[in-house]
């Protein structure tokens, strides 16, 4: 029953007595027979709410906007009948068919809608935050408006955004973990991420190996005083300048293997170096310039 027939039956009475008809919390009732003349009164408030902007926007309905999505999410869809016959079920199958395509009007929306699709599984599967995928369909969209598409990998473009973003919010994840989730190859993502920061200036800088540190050691299963000895070695390492030029995931793993010795934990190169996805080569020549540059440390 509507608001206005909820009215007027307060208004004229109880229909089966004519008596008055009080409220009662969300119920409207008849005080001489107790006839439930209304019930579940509509609520015109807002579907849901947001408490992080009760200040500035109160009410909202519908779903958040995002920029993980090529139109911010405000776009609808037509669900799935659960029990329809045959035939229905093909209409409603022709009507998404025809409702995708009027919704993706031209081939750069398109390519869009797969890259951030790419960007959000990419995400999924390296276990990044949702602000880093918002930033990295943000940068995607950037490329595409400076038109550094042309001729290059969407899901190289799509990696490097990802990449990039992490490395932005210093989230610590290497090259080889992006291009193994992601579907484009080493060269693809490397030319995406040149241009970007050839042309789009990415505020990034140097990566700091002791980023790195807490997720090697948790792979590892290294000991609290494994890992901060390894960080201690970092710093050390930094001020001595021997990171130059070096893989930050080397140097990292090479911290925690000279750690490891230290405390005999029992980490082999070749262990701490496929956590880094490096090789045992190169654990072992900033190993060796640790240990001769930093003897004072070490020992």
């Amino acid at each position: 029953m509507s608001q206005t027939q909820s009215t007027q039956v307060s208004e004229s009475g109880c229909p089966e007595c004519d008596g008055r008809v009080r409220p009662d919390g969300t119920e409207r009732v008849c005080t001489d027979c107790g006839l439930v003349v209304d019930e579940d009164r509509i609520d015109h408030g807002p579907e849901w709410r947001s408490f992080a902007d009760d200040d500035t926007n109160p009410e909202r309905t519908g779903a958040p906007r995002t920029r993980a999505r090529h139109d911010r999410g405000l776009s609808t869809e037509i669900g799935r009948p659960t029990r329809a016959t045959a035939r229905k079920r093909r209409r409603f199958a022709r009507l998404r068919t025809h409702h995708n395509r009027a919704r993706i009007g031209s081939k750069r929306d398109r390519n869009r809608v797969y890259a951030f699709t790419e960007i959000r599984r990419l995400c999924d599967v390296l276990g990044v935050p949702d602000g880093i995928r918002d930033q990295a369909c943000a940068l995607f969209e950037s490329a595409q408006d400076a038109d550094l598409l042309r001729g290059r990998s969407i899901e190289g473009f799509a990696a490097a955004s990802v990449y990039a973003a992490a490395r932005a919010a210093n989230v610590s994840r290497t090259v080889p973990e992006v291009c193994a989730a992601a579907k484009a190859t080493a060269d693809e993502h490397a030319a995406a991420f040149d241009a970007m920061n050839r042309e789009l200036g990415l505020p990034i800088g140097a990566i700091d190996p002791t980023e790195y540190l807490p997720r090697f050691a948790s792979t590892l299963a290294c000991s609290t005083a494994v890992e901060s000895r390894a960080r201690e070695l970092a710093d050390a390492a930094l001020e001595a300048g021997l990171i130059g030029g070096k893989n930050p995931g080397g140097v990292a793993a090479a911290c925690l293997y000279t750690a490891s010795r230290e405390h005999d934990s029992g980490l082999t190169q070749r262990e701490a170096a496929d956590v880094a996805d490096v090789t045992p080569v190169t654990v072992r020549g900033t190993y060796v310039d640790l240990r001769d540059q930093l003897a004072t440390a070490i020992e």
